[in-house]
């Protein structure tokens, strides 16, 4: 009974926190100053269609900074966690014929579809991250559908740690060519023509190095995974 008391007594806090926000919600009929200041900049300071991929990249670089810091620290702690000595040795399992074939023909195009993604994150929707993703999603396909498949530790280490010292690599460029506040910048490159794929200066760059950086850190994760079970 007292459990049913403190779930309800919960629920009720929540609604009157949230009542205020509820009672003053009004559909807003234009930009906020700021967010205004990001769509227009977009274009005429960085030749680029996809706001988002601005803010992301340019504008709030540092946090795409930082949450590429936690995902790389996320890998890290799965690594030590699943690195101990004493494994458990789970039962063998062998993906059906049905399953190896479809992941031998699926997974390139998956992997292609990504860099599709990262490489094109300025001229429409997506980035480095989704990108990475869904290279990561080839990844977890062909060790499901194989779970003998095994892949370089050093390529994916290599890779993780090349692409991460060139994103920081390209953010410092900003600095050193542009300015002290210029962090991440992509103006240093020529900003080419518009809603072309060799425009927006640095911006495809940054994206194409950010993706390799998440999809070989998810594919450790699913590595590490994979060899503490091995089902």
């Amino acid at each position: 009974m007292i459990k049913y008391l403190l779930v309800f007594v919960a629920i009720i806090g929540v609604a009157v926190m949230f009542y205020p926000l509820v009672e003053d919600f009004g559909r807003s009929t234009e930009l906020h100053p700021l967010a205004q200041d990001y769509v227009s900049g977009s274009v005429t300071d960085l030749n680029m269609p996809n706001s988002v991929t601005a803010v992301v990249v340019t504008y709030r670089g540092l946090d795409t900074l930082g949450e590429v810091t936690v995902l790389f620290l996320a890998t890290a702690g799965v690594g030590f966690l699943l690195s101990r000595k004493n494994r458990i040795v789970a039962v063998k399992r062998h993906g059906s014929e049905f399953l190896k074939t479809g992941a031998s023909f699926l997974s390139p195009l998956i992997i292609i579809f990504g860099v599709y993604i990262f490489t094109h994150g300025h001229l429409s929707p997506g980035g480095g991250f989704q990108g990475g993703v869904v290279v990561a999603s080839a990844i977890l396909l062909m060790v499901l559908a194989d779970l003998s498949f095994t892949f370089s530790h050093g390529l994916l280490h290599f890779s993780e740690s090349l692409s991460g010292a060139v994103y920081v690599l390209l953010g410092l460029l900003g600095v050193i060519l542009i300015g002290a506040d210029s962090f991440l910048d992509p103006r240093y490159l020529p900003m080419g023509v518009y809603l072309s794929l060799f425009s927006s200066g640095a911006v495809p760059l940054i994206y194409s190095f950010i993706g390799i950086k998440v999809g070989a850190e998810l594919s450790s994760i699913i590595d590490s995974l994979h060899e503490e079970g091995g089902d």
